[in-house]
């Protein structure tokens, strides 16, 4: 049932949201939702590692300005460490750079990357066990996923971007959590993240290299929002509710039926994909469609005279641009995503670097995508991610695919082999050598998790 603002703010939702989260810390979580955040806790390492070596000139200037004195943080993929804070930042911003951080359909968002950078690198300074990294994990992928289900689709529509809102609360409640937070500091850690929680999706259009910046600010934010409460400010009776709340400020209509967990509802991180392709991952149903026509028919480059690419609606404004600006636009791009599939066969992290983005058949054969909306398919979401791919060719023969559900779903999940394998790929992107790899994987999966044995492990 979807509320209209203003009129749904009767009921505390932030106590009853609390309420939730705050047990969870208190409760034995099962055996197969921890090796899921171990799962996670691998696919945001070697994402990370490709980030970093993507933003490798960028990271090293940022920290001759703001910090030229070494700190004692990990920052992942490189050899110096920083200060608490300006670790958060930069493992934020590398985790989401590459595209291929994990998320989760419903809330249209990606936890990892926020959730992680915060929680992980508190755990390295707070020699935090590793039983409670990955129930920090748990509850920080809960909280942020709950908030973004509750807000979608109408929080997007107003052009907010959930992985920097959400995952700023999703940031704060994983360090609550590893912390040991009261109910009452788990509040105001709550509280002050909806107020510092901000990220808008301007930032995916033409030149600009932003977006993983609402990646590593929601972080950065949740990590202060939780050192605040744990300094004893307090927060409002009800900062997701009220006429000035978070759901009112950030949505139109709201679903607060999506922040409650029912004994049925499986844990909100059961529920993230993992991305096999470094697009946006509304690009990738239309990416599945047109490898399978590649692979099962024989159309060559040159017979194409069109694409065209109906999907839901979400899926347009802002991804059906045939004008590619760099590597950031190229990622977002269903037009360029599929056309560089159709000629390579693949969509993975080098298909979306320079070599790729200015080659010449590829941007060619995308000024052929056509891109549209189809409200069949609209009506089918969050349930389904579907898009239909037609490609006609100049002798009229039509190949058609339709996909549902991309790749890397929990329906459609990615193989134990194919996380390692992209865990593998990504970290030699970063520079890691293939030994230290498999001891990461090793430390990764160990039941004694340790912290700091793992970020040693990682400074390439």
């Amino acid at each position: 049932m979807l509320f209209l603002k203003g009129k749904m703010l009767n009921d505390n939702w932030t106590d009853k949201f609390i309420d939730e989260l705050y047990e969870l810390t208190q409760t034995s979580i099962p055996e197969s939702v921890i090796l899921q955040a171990r799962r996670c806790l691998l696919d945001y390492l070697g994402v990370t590692l490709s980030g970093a070596k993507m933003l490798e000139k960028k990271v090293v200037r940022f920290f001759d300005f703001f910090e030229p004195v070494p700190g004692n943080s990990t920052v992942i993929g490189f050899e110096r460490k920083a200060n608490l804070q300006n670790a958060v930042l930069m493992n934020g911003l590398c985790a989401h750079v590459a595209e291929l951080d994990d998320g989760e359909r419903v809330g249209m968002m990606h936890p990892g990357a926020p959730v992680i950078s915060a929680v992980l690198s508190l755990a390295e300074q707070e020699n935090i066990s590793g039983e409670k990294l990955l129930m920090g994990i748990v509850v920080g992928y809960e909280a942020a996923l709950r908030v973004a289900g509750a807000i979608q689709p109408s929080t997007k529509d107003r052009g907010y971007h959930a992985t920097g809102t959400c995952g700023t609360i999703g940031a704060a409640m994983g360090i609550a959590a590893i912390l040991g937070f009261s109910k009452t500091q788990m509040k105001d850690a709550l509280s002050a993240a909806a107020t510092g929680a901000s990220g808008i999706l301007t930032v995916i259009h033409g030149e600009s290299e932003l977006k993983p910046f609402n990646a590593g600010q929601a972080a950065l934010s949740g990590l202060l929002a939780a050192f605040v409460a744990r300094a004893g400010f307090k927060g409002p009776a009800d900062v997701l509710g009220g006429k000035r709340g978070f759901f009112a400020v950030m949505a139109d209509q709201v679903d607060p039926s999506r922040l409650e967990k029912t004994l049925e509802s499986r844990f909100a991180i059961e529920n993230i994909y993992v991305k096999p392709y470094a697009a946006c991952r509304h690009c990738h149903s239309a990416i599945d469609a047109v490898l399978k026509i590649r692979f099962e028919h024989d159309v060559k480059l040159e017979d194409v005279e069109k694409i065209k690419v109906r999907t839901y609606w979400w899926a347009v404004g802002g991804h059906e641009h045939t004008k590619i600006e760099g590597g950031s636009s190229a990622k977002m791009s269903i037009p360029y995503s599929v056309s560089v599939a159709f000629v390579t066969g693949k969509a993975g992290l080098n298909e979306f670097l320079p070599q790729w983005v200015g080659n010449v058949q590829v941007l060619s054969l995308a000024q052929k995508v056509e891109v549209c909306s189809d409200e069949e398919l609209t009506l089918l979401v969050p349930k389904n991610r579907a898009a239909i791919v037609e490609i006609t060719t100049h002798d009229n023969r039509c190949y058609t695919a339709r996909v549902d559900l991309p790749k890397g779903e929990p329906e459609t999940a990615l193989t134990e082999k194919e996380l390692t394998d992209k865990f593998m790929v990504l970290g030699r992107f970063g520079g890691l050598p293939a030994a230290r790899a498999d001891q990461i994987i090793q430390c990764v999966f160990d039941t004694t998790l340790d912290a700091k044995k793992l970020m040693d492990l990682l400074r390439v």
